[in-house]
């Protein structure tokens, strides 16, 4: 990965910055650095980074906001580092379309797991139609899932959760953005109904639902699909 992605840190903390640099430079990244949101998102046009790393408590204005301003035309991966850890922020963060959120203190490794998630990119159907993981195959023209060549069986419902999922591989995904797409803005808040949904796709692609590997719960925020 060495020398292939850029990543901008807009984050006020000196401490924060310098092992972000240490870390993520030794790792073949490319860094830029921002204190302020103003300025990160000056950088992050003028440099158009492979991903960002963003800070909720700026010293100009407030991250959410940078967030949402950098979401107007930014497309690609924002992962939020930030000691905010509530749940009302992080769910607010991943609803302003962050692909990620860690909280501060972290263990490096895990934020370099993230990044390495992130910046893998979502699936798009329109440039892979079938795509393979594990022992599961799925076929987006013939809308077709196998799990060691056999077809499973699913329900339209349970196929559209599984193809969102997939489709967002590796990025946290809220109870009421899922359940907005998947069943309508009546249902934003009935997150009960999505764990059961969710609990019968485990039992039919997991190879143990009650550890799964592929369906990964974010507790108290959503989920996220981990086909790696």
């Amino acid at each position: 990965m060495s020398n292939l992605f850029s990543i901008l840190v807009i984050d006020d903390e000196s401490q924060i910055r310098k092992l972000l640099e240490i870390t993520l430079e030794a790792n073949g990244y490319k860094l830029l650095f921002a204190v302020k949101g103003k300025e990160g998102i000056t950088m992050a046009a003028s440099h158009q980074p492979d991903l960002i790393l963003l800070d909720l408590g700026l010293p100009d204005e407030d991250g959410q906001i940078i967030l949402k301003k950098l979401r107007d035309w930014y497309q690609n991966p924002i992962i939020i580092l930030s000691v905010k850890s509530t749940e009302e922020e992080i769910v607010k963060a991943l609803d302003s379309g962050a692909n990620d959120y860690l909280t501060k203190p972290f263990r490096t490794q895990e934020l370099l797991a993230r990044i390495r998630t992130a910046l893998r990119g979502n699936f798009n159907q329109s440039q892979e139609l079938i795509i393979a993981f594990g022992e599961i195959t799925v076929d987006f023209v013939s809308r077709i899932i196998k799990l060691k060549e056999e077809i499973l069986k699913l329900t339209v419902t349970e196929y559209n959760l599984f193809t969102l999922l997939l489709k967002n591989d590796g990025r946290v995904l809220t109870h009421q953005y899922i359940l907005k797409e998947i069943w309508g803005n009546a249902y934003a808040d009935q997150t009960q109904y999505l764990r059961v949904f969710v609990a019968q796709l485990r039992k039919k692609i997991e190879e143990d639902p009650n550890r799964p590997k592929y369906i990964l719960t974010e507790s108290g925020v959503g989920y996220r699909f981990n086909s790696s």
